[in-house]
Formats: C-alpha cells, sequence, structure tokens
C-alpha cells in the first residue's frame, strides 16, 4: 500500500458504514493515497466529509452519540414520501463541514443516488456536497426523496451498493472496496444484542410509526413486524446486488464488514464499528501483502 493511489468505494449500509471511517484511517496508515471515492447511501455520507477534510470532526461528533440525541436529529414527517424529512441531519453535518462544492474538493468524488422517476442510478459529481449526500441517503419509506435539478432521488443502494464504476475514470493503482453488507459472522449473536440494546431507541420510534400501518399493532413475538421487514428486505437486496458488482468488476481489494454486526440505525455504536472497520481493513491489508509476496517468491 506504501505510495499506492488508490481509489476507493464506500458501500451502504446504514450505521454499519460508520466502518468506513476505520478503513479510510488504516489505508493512510498504510500509506495509500486516497484519490477518488465513489460512495452510496452511509458511504456517500462518509466520503463526502472525507474529502472534505472534515473526518476528524465528524468522527468525534458522532461517536458522542447517545440514542436520545440521535432521537433528536429525527425531524417526522407524514408527507412528501417518507417519515424523517432529514433537514436536521443535513444541517447538522454542514454545520460541521460548511457549505462546499464538490467541484472544491481536492479529492475527486461521486456521490450515487437513483432517479426513482426515470429509474437509474445518477452519478452526483458536482454541485453542492450536502445536496449530493441527502439524495444518495435517502432510503425509501424511511427518509423523502430528495428533489435536485428537477429530479427525485432516493438513496442509491438501491441500485448499486458498492458503485465501483464511477472510479474507473481515474488512473490510480488500486480499487478497495468497502463491503458493509458482507456475509455474516456466526459467531455473533446479534438478536441478544438488539433486544438488551433498542428499549428507547430510534428503532422503537420507527417500529411504533410503521407497524401502526400494518393492520397488525402487536405481532407476534416469533414473526417480525413491517418495520424488520422493510430492514431486512433492504439488507437482502443490497447483498445480493454487492455480490453481482463484485463479481463484474473484481476490484484489487475487497474489506467486508458482516452484515450481523449491527442495524442500520444503531449510530450510538459509532465507537464499535469505527474500530471493527479499523481491524478489518488492518487484516485485510496483511493477507494482501502476504499474497502478493508469495506471489512475488513463487516468480
Amino acid at each position: 500500500m506504501q505510495d499506492k493511489s488508490v481509489s476507493l468505494v464506500l458501500g451502504a449500509g446504514g450505521a454499519r458504514g460508520l466502518a468506513h471511517i476505520g478503513v479510510i484511517r488504516q489505508l493512510e496508515q498504510a500509506g495509500a493515497r486516497i484519490e477518488a471515492i465513489a460512495g452510496s447511501s452511509m458511504g456517500a455520507l462518509v466520503g463526502g466529509i472525507f474529502a472534505a477534510g472534515k473526518l476528524d470532526a465528524y468522527e468525534e461528533w458522532v461517536c458522542s452519540l447517545t440514542r436520545s440525541d440521535v432521537l433528536s436529529l429525527i425531524d417526522w414527517t407524514f408527507s412528501g414520501g417518507g417519515l424523517i424529512k432529514g433537514r436536521k441531519i443535513v444541517t447538522k453535518l454542514s454545520d460541521l463541514v460548511g457549505q462546499i462544492n464538490i467541484d472544491e474538493l481536492d479529492i475527486d468524488f461521486t456521490a450515487v443516488a437513483v432517479d426513482i422517476n426515470q429509474g437509474r442510478e445518477v452519478w452526483l459529481d458536482r454541485g453542492p456536497l450536502f445536496d449530493a449526500v441527502r439524495a444518495s441517503i435517502a432510503i425509501p419509506g424511511l427518509f423523502t426523496p430528495h428533489h435536485y435539478r428537477d429530479r427525485t432521488l432516493v438513496d442509491g443502494g438501491i441500485l448499486n451498493p458498492i458503485p465501483v464504476a464511477p472510479t474507473l475514470r481515474h488512473m490510480t493503482d488500486l480499487t478497495v472496496v468497502v463491503d458493509v453488507n458482507g456475509p455474516p459472522d456466526l459467531d455473533m449473536d446479534q438478536d441478544d444484542h438488539e433486544q438488551a440494546s433498542d428499549s428507547g431507541s430510534l428503532v422503537d420510534r420507527l417500529k411504533e410509526v410503521v407497524d401502526r400501518f400494518s393492520g397488525d399493532r402487536e405481532p407476534e413475538a416469533s414473526k417480525p413486524g413491517l418495520f424488520d421487514i422493510m430492514l431486512r428486505a433492504l439488507d437482502t437486496m443490497q447483498a445480493a446486488l454487492t455480490r453481482q458488482h463484485l463479481a463484474i468488476f473484481q476490484p484489487d481489494l475487497v474489506i467486508r464488514v458482516p452484515k450481523n454486526i449491527g442495524m442500520v440505525h444503531e449510530f450510538h455504536r459509532a465507537r464499535e464499528f469505527i474500530d471493527l472497520g479499523a481491524t478489518l481493513a488492518k487484516r485485510a491489508i496483511e493477507i494482501q501483502q502476504f499474497n502478493n509476496g508469495e506471489q512475488h517468491a513463487g516468480k
């Protein structure tokens, strides 16, 4: 990795995407130069903030969040195609980073969103940074779509959870993909963690709002409610799309974060996710270096 130029692809996955921060730290520690970033959803958010040079401030802030802090950032709505407006979140991020255009960034940056009317992905690589980020994080059903340049845009992970293609425009030594919908770690019992930690959390409020429309106010304990089905369906869809894109593009290095380390809403576990991302990145880099060493030895 020393002195290698890198195109970095940051995948969609909600709070699990905080692992991207740990990965970025490890790549820099290994001596890599990140020259291009493409991201979907949470990957676009972290990638954009890094490209703006404000990752330290964001990491400090997000690691200080409690469950009640996360709830305070939610601006509920019952119109406009979603449950959350997202204005409070974007305003807070703008306060941390400042108003900046993508064109002004030192690192080439692309956020991927989906034009819901035309049914195709859109690459946002110019204009206001947080218009691009807001569009890319608009999970259908949860966040209201973002109306931008006469388009109705939603979460980029719907069609492209690991957007490798935008980085192909740049000549770099390596393409590194961070997949936060990786195969589950069978040693983890996420269900136990959820039952212990979710009381009074964002997911409780979302479940309360969403499940009331399902006609099943009190679903059986053994059966998931409407909100649980929505989250699991999103994870399943993104995992399948990720496998397809990895098979097509075959990047130089893939860092996989198990999808069962946490749920998309668990931002109060930021430090845990960031540290895990760093650990997994360090391991993946060491394995790649070992494999490269064996290849050279065999020649």
